[in-house]
């Protein structure tokens, strides 16, 4: 893997963990469940991708 390759993987594991944490934060903040379970679910795939780009290293 070249550096430049190596920035991009570091850069987007970066942007999955801030994403993870704050589809978190959402969902347990709103009131409404069906929109709280989607924003669940969107932590889910965060963490899906998260996994996947530290898989790459």
């Amino acid at each position: 893997m070249t550096s430049k390759e190596l920035l991009y993987v570091e850069d987007a594991l970066g942007h999955e963990s801030f994403m993870k944490s704050c589809s978190k934060k959402t969902s347990g903040q709103l009131k409404d469940p069906m929109l709280s379970s989607y924003i669940a679910e969107l932590e889910q795939k965060h963490t899906g991708l998260f996994n996947k780009f530290l898989n790459l290293l």
